[in-house]
Order: C-alpha cells, then sequence, then structure tokens
C-alpha cells in the first residue's frame, strides 16, 4: 500500500520564491519515496530531469499557470519548451474565462492545443479550477478535456479560493468514466485526505505535504 500510494502522488513545489535548494530536496524526496513524479514550474524543468536522470520519477510542469488566460499558442509553446527541457507530463489550466463566457470553441482549442504539442511526448493534466466553476462547468469542462484527448482532468491550481473537493473529484470521476485519470490537487495535505480523494475517484494526487503524507502512512496502524 506505501508503494501504491507514493505512486500516485506528484510532489509539488510550485510557490514563485522556490530556490534551486529546495528544487532539489524536492527531487532527493521524489527520489526517496518513489513519487510518480516531481510538479515544479517550468524554470525547473531542467533543473529536476537532470536530477531524476536514472529514476522512474518524472518531471511535471505546469502550463499557464496559474491563471490560464494565455492564448493556445502561448500554451502550446510552453508546452514544447517544457518537454524539450524534460517533462514528462503536461498540466495546464483551462481558459476559465472562455469556458465561463461559453466560448467553447475556445476551451477546445485551448486544451487541444496543449493535446496536440504533447502527443506522443508527455501526457496531459487539464487543471479546471473548480472552485471557480460551477457544477454544470466542471462537468462541461471535463467532457471537453475528454473529446480533445487529454489524459486527466485535475481539480485545481492550489493558487486560487479554494482546492480540491470530495464532491468535484467524485463529479469528473462520473463524466470521464473509467479512461482518464483525475487528479486532485490542492489542500491534500494528510492521508486521511488522500484517503477521500481515492475514494472519491482520484488517481493522482497533487501535494506539497507528500513526505508527511507518507510518514502518516508509515505510521498508521491499518496499514
Amino acid at each position: 500500500m506505501t508503494t501504491n500510494i507514493a505512486s500516485m502522488i506528484d510532489h509539488t513545489l510550485l510557490k514563485p520564491q522556490a530556490t534551486k535548494e529546495q528544487i532539489e530536496k524536492l527531487c532527493a524526496e521524489a527520489k526517496e519515496f518513489t513519487f510518480a513524479s516531481v510538479c515544479v514550474n517550468p524554470t525547473w524543468v531542467k533543473t529536476s530531469a537532470e536530477l531524476l536522470t536514472g529514476t522512474p520519477v518524472k518531471v511535471c510542469t505546469v502550463i499557464g499557470f496559474p491563471l490560464g488566460a494565455s492564448t493556445p499558442e502561448t500554451k502550446a509553446f510552453e508546452t514544447s519548451d517544457a518537454i524539450n527541457n524534460g517533462a514528462g507530463e503536461i498540466d495546464m489550466v483551462i481558459n476559465i474565462g472562455a469556458l465561463k463566457s461559453q466560448d467553447l470553441d475556445l476551451v477546445k482549442r485551448d486544451i487541444g492545443a496543449v493535446v496536440n504539442a504533447a502527443k506522443g511526448k508527455a501526457i496531459v493534466k487539464v487543471i479546471l479550477e473548480t472552485c471557480l466553476l460551477s457544477k454544470e462547468e466542471i462537468k462541461i469542462a471535463s467532457q471537453i478535456s475528454k473529446e480533445v484527448g487529454a489524459d486527466f482532468v485535475k481539480t485545481s491550481t492550489g493558487f486560487s479560493t479554494g482546492g480540491a473537493t470530495f464532491e468535484d473529484v467524485a463529479l469528473m470521476r462520473e463524466v470521464v468514466g473509467p479512461d482518464l485519470g483525475v487528479k486532485a490537487s490542492g489542500g491534500v495535505r494528510s492521508l486521511e485526505d488522500v484517503q477521500k480523494m481515492i475514494e472519491a475517484g482520484a488517481t493522482r494526487i497533487g501535494a506539497s505535504s507528500g513526505v508527511q503524507i507518507m510518514q502518516g502512512l508509515v505510521s498508521n496502524s491499518d496499514y
């Protein structure tokens, strides 16, 4: 069970003030626990890829982060650049304003631009920023993500007004079915939080508290 939980965690450090020393520590912890990936800002992708060479830990980065308000062309360029620097996973923020304006063609182009740039090179997780959306908008964004070929839908950036909730994860899982991943991110800080999200249908967890979660797992007598 310990390995299973670890292999679902994207060990995350996205603070703008993150230093090289902190990124090095993040990567060392990811190697120690064999997390699924480290999730870092694009400027740290190359460094992280070098530090994780020869390990199963992937480098995940964020695109259009945290607002999602750049153009599809910009997001596609960011994606290609990140992949060239060693990213194997891409977490992109949707154009939230386009979704709320019901400009679904732009939402499709936005996600599709990243999916196409990453095709055959990296998996794509689509950040919906669920705290800013209605339940209907969450359904629409999840369905579009599935239609254009994304690999995951993801709840949150962790930089807006709220993070992952059990209800939103369950709704996203209901919409995308068994074929896509669902990533719960934002406010997932304990083993109990992780277990709730997995029960709701999450197959990946984004957390800056990965080490504490694993320590909680080791000390939990039920596991």
